[in-house]
């Protein structure tokens, strides 16, 4: 990708050389090579995103500010470890510490915007200083690492004190960079970005902003191996993704004609009074497949939100449901139909159309087949750090 990065944006210096004829776009190309921790692309995201607005000059504070905003949503809503897990468990990442550390403090959910948690950390600054310091240890430095290999003269990488003396040095006597740091001490220290990689940056945020985020899924699918669909993980989704109309018109059909037994409240289900909901939340496997679905009261569907119910008793009692619907498909013709329109949205996993939904299978078999399938997927949400729902009615 950086090589593909490089071509494009090599391609525009080549037609035109007003802006960056100046500039050495193959180091910048090197800035998030060989990371040790995810926020090496966050404070690269940030700086764009700050150019992008017309800032020439800002503060390490102002910068991991932007950090913690930009992997709030992944962290919280969809507990997206952005550097592993310790071999003791404890979160890896200190940009992953800073926003649980807030979360404790403040309580904000997942899905709130950037200004609400900007002012979070202001009211809470004092409380998570440790945790943005440690994050001004190395990064800002090593991510200007590429620009090195044009000097002669090695950079001291345990002092932050002559980091800032040789950055200025090859700023002046080797290659222009796209910022230098000011005298302040942590926090305080200043970022001035430089005239000419403004321009760029500013003509080609769509671009940079792209091949960051093509870098950070790689990083993060690699840190978190159990998680599906991550790419879909980073920004809030949009609700129109959703795609649930057909699985409730199925269930609509098999309540006109057939009691259905609520999997948490052991009372029917009402048909005016219910939602179709996941089994093992959205919010992981990121998908509205028919086999995680199920009707359940719709006063229990917002207390339920995105935590996992508790897999005894309930898987029991949500394959018997499925069992039910499976039943009807192969019993009535307009269920039969209903079933057939989820084709499109909700049938997509090749074992549960060829396996799960086949004709003939027993109750035993049918029930084999969903746990033997659906319990590897829970166990990763578990592991991934998914709450158990705690005010389950039943069990």
């Amino acid at each position: 990708m950086a090589d593909s990065f490089f071509s494009e944006i090599g391609y525009i210096l080549t037609n035109d050389g007003q802006y960056y004829n100046t500039l050495d776009i193959e180091a910048f190309s090197l800035m998030m090579k060989d990371p040790s921790y995810c926020y090496k692309f966050y404070w690269l995201e940030a700086i764009v995103q700050l150019i992008s607005q017309g800032i020439k000059e800002t503060t390490f504070d102002a910068i991991i500010d932007e950090m913690i905003c930009n992997a709030w949503y992944s962290v919280r809503e969809f507990h997206i470890h952005l550097s592993g897990m310790q071999v003791d468990g404890q979160v890896r990442d200190g940009l992953e510490r800073a926003i649980i550390r807030l979360t404790e403090l403040s309580n904000l959910p997942a899905n709130v915007s950037k200004i609400e948690i900007k002012n979070a950390i202001h009211i809470h600054n004092k409380e998570l200083k440790t945790f943005k310091e440690q994050l001004t240890n190395m990064v800002p430095y090593r991510a200007l690492a590429g620009f090195f290999n044009k000097s002669e003269e090695s950079a001291d990488w345990g002092s932050a004190k002559r980091m800032i003396a040789y950055i200025e040095k090859i700023n002046r006597d080797v290659v222009l960079l796209p910022y230098i740091l000011g005298s302040e001490s942590k926090l305080k220290k200043k970022v001035y970005f430089q005239e000419p990689w403004i321009k760029m940056i500013q003509d080609q945020t769509v671009t940079i902003l792209g091949w960051i985020q093509y870098e950070k899924v790689k990083w993060l699918q690699n840190n978190n191996p159990e998680v599906p669909g991550l790419v879909y993980k980073l920004v809030p989704i949009d609700e129109k993704m959703r795609k649930l109309n057909n699985v409730r018109r199925l269930w609509k059909g098999i309540l006109d004609i057939s009691k259905v037994i609520d999997v948490f409240t052991d009372k029917p289900v009402v048909s005016s009074q219910y939602d179709v909901d996941h089994f093992i939340p959205w919010s992981f496997v990121m998908n509205d497949e028919l086999w995680n679905l199920m009707p359940m009261d719709s006063s229990l569907n917002a207390s339920k939100s995105n935590r996992l119910p508790k897999w005894d008793p309930f898987f029991e009692h949500f394959a018997r449901n499925q069992y039910l619907m499976y039943g009807l498909i192969h019993d009535k013709i307009g269920i039969r139909k209903l079933y057939e329109a989820c084709y499109k949205d909700n049938l997509h996993s090749l074992w549960a159309g060829q396996e799960l939904y086949r004709i003939g299978n027993t109750k035993e078999e049918f029930y084999n087949i969903l746990q033997k399938n659906m319990q590897p997927v829970y166990d990763s949400a578990r592991r991934q750090g998914y709450e158990i729902w705690s005010k389950c009615q039943a069990g």
